[in-house]
C-alpha cells in the first residue's frame, strides 16, 4: 500500500483506533458500575452513553480522513472545509436531537448515561492530546517546492 499524501492521514487512523480502545474501556466499566447502580437499565445507559460518546469525537477524525481523499485537487480546500464544516453542523443537530431523545426513554439512568458520555469525552480529549504531543510533522508539509524534483547530482 502506497503511503498516503496527506501527512494528516496516520495521525487521524491513530487517533480512531486509540478512541475506539478508550472508549471500549470506558464501555466496560460504565456498563459495570450501571449494572450496580441500576441492573439492566444502568448497564444499557452506560454502553449508550459510551457509543455516542465515541461516535461524535470519531465522526471528526473519519470527516478528515474522508476529505483528505481530494489532496491536490484544485478545489481541495473547498471541498476539505465544505465536508467538514457540513458534518459539524450536522452532527450537532444530531447530538441534540439524540440526547433529547435518549433522555426523555423511561429506562435510560441519567446519571450513569451522563457519566459515561463525560468518560467518554474526557478519554478522547486525552487521546487526541497525546497522539498530537507525539505527532512528527514539519511546520510546512505536503508542498513541493521548486527544485524538488531534481535529480540530487545536478549541482
Amino acid at each position: 500500500m502506497a503511503p498516503s499524501p496527506v501527512s494528516s492521514n496516520p495521525i487521524m487512523r491513530t487517533v480512531l483506533l486509540w478512541s475506539a480502545i478508550v472508549c471500549g474501556a470506558v464501555l466496560v466499566v460504565t456498563g459495570v458500575i450501571g449494572q450496580l447502580v441500576g441492573g439492566s437499565d444502568g448497564l444499557w445507559s452506560g454502553v449508550l452513553g459510551s457509543v455516542i460518546g465515541f461516535l461524535f469525537p470519531a465522526l471528526t477524525a473519519a470527516t478528515i480522513l474522508f476529505a483528505n481523499r481530494w489532496f491536490g485537487t484544485p478545489n481541495y480546500l473547498v471541498i476539505f472545509f465544505a465536508t467538514f464544516m457540513g458534518v459539524f453542523l450536522v452532527k450537532i443537530l444530531a447530538f441534540i436531537i439524540a440526547l433529547n431523545i435518549v433522555f426523555g426513554l423511561d429506562w435510560v439512568v441519567r446519571g450513569v448515561l451522563y457519566g459515561a458520555l463525560m468518560a467518554a469525552a474526557l478519554g478522547s480529549i486525552v487521546v487526541d492530546v497525546a497522539v498530537i504531543a507525539k505527532m512528527r510533522i514539519p511546520a510546512v508539509s505536503d508542498i513541493t517546492l521548486p527544485g524538488d524534483d531534481a535529480p540530487e547530482n545536478s549541482k
